[in-house]
């Protein structure tokens, strides 16, 4: 596999555990005392989300290898965004509106003229 097309499959592997990370926060949070710091921070769904989320910066921080930072990160947002939205839907039961897809669609749309070299 050429070094380009590992560095987005990392770049989408990022994505993926931002998004496990931020919808193990949302658990976190669903089961937990949230008056209580210490079983904040001990909650195991918390625990994973931070887990996921170094995943992500170690798996972003490798694509930057070969990838410029100025169109690595504004992909990474986008697909991590992207499928948050998608995984919220089928995991936690979150609707959008019309007006909302329309700005995931918006974000998509300028993320891929930016890409556009």
């Amino acid at each position: 596999m050429s070094a380009q097309l590992t560095a987005w499959v990392f770049l989408f592997l990022a994505a993926v555990n931002s998004t496990i990370g931020n919808l193990c926060l949302k658990q976190s949070r669903l089961v937990v005392d949230r008056s209580d710091f210490i079983s904040l921070i001990l909650q195991p769904y918390f625990i994973a989300g931070l887990v996921f989320y170094a995943i992500n910066v170690i798996l972003f921080a490798k694509s930057l290898d070969v990838l410029k930072v100025s169109l690595a990160y504004p992909v990474l947002a986008a697909g991590g965004f992207t499928l948050l939205v998608i995984a919220s839907q089928i995991f936690i039961g979150e609707q959008l509106n019309s007006k909302q897809y329309a700005g995931v669609a918006i974000v998509l749309i300028g993320v891929f003229l930016l890409a556009s070299e």
